[in-house]
């Protein structure tokens, strides 16, 4: 169970985060559309696991590849803009979520 500390941090990663990737990532992604769907922040604040839905799905390898090479710059960019927020900024976590993936698979199915 999140604290209210924990959701807030979290919340404000979402946004950053998207920001960031939206300005910094732009040409590197190029033609893919990422989603920052979720953020889990650890009960220290240490770190962050990040969740982004990649359309379309065949680049979601390539995608958080980007992702994992550009961590230090993007973790950079996150502590310039919540340096008065937090003591420490929390290691970051790419993962893959595959949802939106799911529901078209199911959606797909039940249409047969």
């Amino acid at each position: 169970m999140e604290n209210t500390r924990q959701q807030k941090i979290a919340r404000q990663i979402q946004r950053d985060i998207a920001e960031i990737i939206q300005r910094d990532l732009s040409s590197a992604l190029r033609g893919t559309l990422v989603t920052v769907t979720t953020v889990r922040v650890s009960v220290d604040l240490a770190y962050a696991k990040i969740y982004v839905s990649v359309f379309p799905f065949d680049r979601a390898a390539q995608t958080l590849e980007v992702l994992e090479q550009h961590n230090k710059p993007i973790r950079g960019a996150l502590g310039n803009r919540m340096r008065n927020q937090v003591k420490s900024i929390p290691e970051l976590q790419f993962f893959l979520d595959d949802s939106l993936e799911y529901i078209e698979n199911i959606d797909s199915l039940l249409k047969k």
